[in-house]
């Protein structure tokens, strides 16, 4: 949405997406809600300094997701949508904005802030995810790499598979499978993606869990880290691959020494 700042803005976080849940050892928290300006000083506060808070906000370690942004109809109010990977997360926005000029000269305008737990759910991708996938792609891999692919399998056809993990409508993880040519059927898991700041909480593991569900009783290969994959089953694989090595792993029951080709994306890539 866009607002009198000018800027196109995030809908709000919403509090629980249709899908399957991801099981967090520790819940992300979301907060929804509104700042109140009573008086022209307190817009003119917000205006000077929202958005070097903002800034800081999206640059702590533990902030998944941060947009504010003026009412349309009454400038006086300014929305909010916030996501921070736990309660710590949430913690340590609360002191570092405590002692900041934000938090230091905002003290009299009005807050009306809800705080709820969000659980990341499993679902298919829409395409109403575009821009946010390749938001995550971008930041998961440092760069265009992943996102030009996944456009091409989808324009070819070939994406068999894309889910996506969905925190209350930010996008934290994703898998996609495209299919394999083999001695019997198969697919090849990749991209497998989760946001730099959401890793190591059990999205990506169940991620591919749902994705190997999905391709069952087909077989699965992947190129990834093989302490991180064989801990989801795969194992080394001596396939006649273009990515033949220790870094090829699989699922299922493809002949040794049998030749497997992926989608014609990732030729050259």
């Amino acid at each position: 949405m866009t607002c009198t700042c000018g800027h196109d803005h995030a809908p709000p976080i919403r509090r629980q997406a249709t899908g399957s849940p991801v099981d967090l050892r520790r819940p992300m928290v979301g907060l929804t809600g509104r700042l109140v300006c009573s008086d022209v000083a307190q817009v003119m506060t917000a205006l000077s300094l929202l958005p070097d808070h903002a800034r800081l906000s999206r640059e702590e370690p533990g902030c998944l997701h941060f947009d504010l942004w003026q009412d349309k109809d009454d400038p006086s109010i300014w929305h909010l949508s916030e996501l921070f990977a736990d309660a710590d997360a949430l913690a340590a926005h609360v002191a570092r904005t405590r002692n900041s000029p934000w938090g230091q000269e905002s003290t009299a305008i009005g807050r009306d802030i809800q705080q709820h737990e969000v659980a990341p759910v499993i679902r298919p991708e829409t395409r109403h995810d575009s821009a946010a996938l390749d938001a995550l792609l971008r930041d998961a891999f440092g760069g265009d790499d992943e996102r030009r692919l996944l456009d091409r399998l989808r324009e070819d056809g070939d994406l068999s598979l894309s889910l996506v993990a969905d925190a209350g409508g930010v996008l934290v993880g994703h898998v996609a499978m495209s299919p394999l040519q083999a001695d019997g059927p198969a697919y090849l898991m990749a991209p497998v993606s989760v946001a730099s700041k959401a890793q190591r909480r059990g999205i990506g593991t169940a991620l591919v869990r749902h994705a190997l569900s999905w391709a069952d009783p087909a077989a699965v290969v992947v190129v990834g880290h093989p302490r991180y994959y064989t801990d989801l089953g795969f194992r080394p694989s001596q396939l006649d691959s273009p990515y033949a090595g220790l870094s090829l792993q699989m699922i299922g029951d493809l002949a040794p020494g049998s030749a497997i080709r992926p989608a014609a994306a990732f030729i050259g890539i």
